[in-house]
C-alpha cells in the first residue's frame, strides 16, 4: 500500500472557509481604522494650519484666505484644505475626498472638519 503526503482538497477547502471568515471580520475594522487614522492627520493639519495663520498675522496686516500660504501642498489624496476670512476672524477646513467622505463617528458624518481662531471645533464628536 503506497502512502501519500501532502494535504487533501477537503483540507484545503477548509483551511480557505476559515481564511475567508477571518478576512470579513477584520476588514471592516481595518477600513475603519484607517479612515480615523486620516481624520486624525486631517486635524494636526488643521492644527499647524492655526498656527501658520498666527504666524502669518504677525507678518501681515490681516490673516490670509490662501490655504496654500498656510501650508504644502493644501491638498492630500484625502482631504483638501482652505481658509477663509471674515473680519479679524478665521475659518480653517479640512474637506473629505473619496472614500474619505464615508468617515463616520457614531452618526455624524466628519466632513468638512471645520476650525476657528476662537477654537470651536465641528463637527464636535468627529474631533
Amino acid at each position: 500500500m503506497q502512502r501519500y503526503s501532502g494535504f487533501t482538497l477537503i483540507e484545503l477547502l477548509i483551511t480557505l472557509a476559515i481564511l475567508a471568515i477571518i478576512i470579513a471580520i477584520a476588514y471592516p475594522s481595518y477600513s475603519a481604522y484607517m479612515l480615523k487614522s486620516k481624520r486624525i492627520e486631517a486635524i494636526q493639519t488643521l492644527y499647524k494650519m492655526q498656527l501658520a495663520q498666527e504666524d502669518w498675522r504677525i507678518s501681515h496686516p490681516t490673516y490670509t484666505s490662501s490655504a496654500a500660504d498656510l501650508i504644502s501642498p493644501a491638498s492630500t489624496s484625502q482631504y483638501s484644505f482652505e481658509a477663509a476670512v471674515s473680519g479679524s476672524d478665521y475659518t480653517l477646513s479640512a474637506i473629505a475626498k473619496d472614500g474619505q467622505k464615508h468617515d463616520k463617528e457614531d452618526t455624524t458624518l466628519c466632513s468638512p472638519l471645520t476650525l476657528t481662531r476662537s477654537g470651536s471645533k465641528a463637527p464636535a464628536t468627529c474631533w
